[in-house]
């Protein structure tokens, strides 16, 4: 990765925040501290990684994207118009009641949404069905699944993690948004989840960190990994609830919730004044 994918990565996550603040405003609900600490490496994965094309949202071939936190959606969203999948005025409908765009993703409804997702602690599951589908049909498409820190409270997950090891998914990648809070606070306090890292690592998974608005050190932690070694992928990234604008960073009450008229405005000044350099 070069210094201007670096720059043009950056614009696009600045826009994306934006979109993000302006979605959750105009429908006035929303998750925003999440979806913003997702959205460095949704920007990462839809516009540098992953193989996908917005004019063949269902080719078979395509790589496959689950977002398990899936109350983040206002970054998925963002990201799937930015790439073109959808007209981008469809943003300013968001969980409206006739709109596609819900509060939460929805594959029936939504181009580009591989998998329905809401309820915690599934979205693991459906990455090892994807994988194991694409291995008996002799695909060699890569499965990416993002979940929340929080969210590896859910038993599930390491029934997946065991599940993705002993069948040898070395095409999934589980990706951890770990930006240390939750919907009722700091996830520590809630139920400590850390090591995370060692703990995937336990379970046969091959391990990388980065921190999560690093665009170079994101890029190096996906191509840190063989993708041919039968062993399943956990990225986990030391990521900032609310990332882009202060006043939400690192705040659990903005998990959930929209912003009046002067936060709104003030959270689209802090953005815009993050400038590609």
């Amino acid at each position: 990765m070069n210094d201007k994918q670096i720059q043009d990565l950056k614009e696009k996550a600045r826009i994306i925040r934006e979109d993000i603040i302006e979605m959750i405003y105009a429908a006035g609900s929303g998750h925003p501290g999440g979806s913003l600490s997702a959205t460095d490496v949704l920007t990462y994965l839809y516009f540098y990684r992953m193989n996908i094309d917005p004019n063949r949202p269902d080719d078979p071939e395509r790589d496959r994207f689950v977002l398990s936190k899936g109350h983040c959606c206002p970054a998925l969203y963002s990201v799937l118009a930015e790439k073109g999948f959808f007209d981008k005025s469809v943003l300013w409908t968001l969980r409206d009641v006739y709109s596609i765009l819900q509060g939460h993703p929805d594959m029936n409804k939504v181009p580009g949404i591989d998998i329905t997702t809401g309820s915690l602690g599934q979205g693991m599951s459906h990455g090892v069905g994807m994988s194991l589908a694409a291995r008996n049909s002799g695909r060699k498409y890569m499965v990416y699944v993002m979940v929340g820190d929080g969210e590896l409270q859910e038993g599930q997950n390491w029934e997946a993690a065991m599940s993705a090891s002993h069948y040898g998914l070395d095409h999934l990648v589980v990706i951890v948004d770990n930006n240390g809070l939750q919907c009722d606070g700091v996830t520590d306090d809630i139920m400590r989840v850390e090591p995370i890292a060692k703990k995937f690592e336990s379970f046969g998974f091959d391990i990388a960190e980065a921190d999560g608005a690093d665009f170079m050190q994101i890029h190096q932690a996906f191509e840190s990994f063989d993708y041919n070694n039968g062993k399943p992928k956990a990225i986990v990234l030391h990521s900032v609830k609310g990332k882009g604008v202060c006043f939400m960073e690192g705040q659990p009450g903005w998990h959930g919730g929209a912003p009046c008229r002067q936060e709104y405005e003030a959270a689209l000044e802090d953005i815009r004044g993050v400038k590609a350099e």
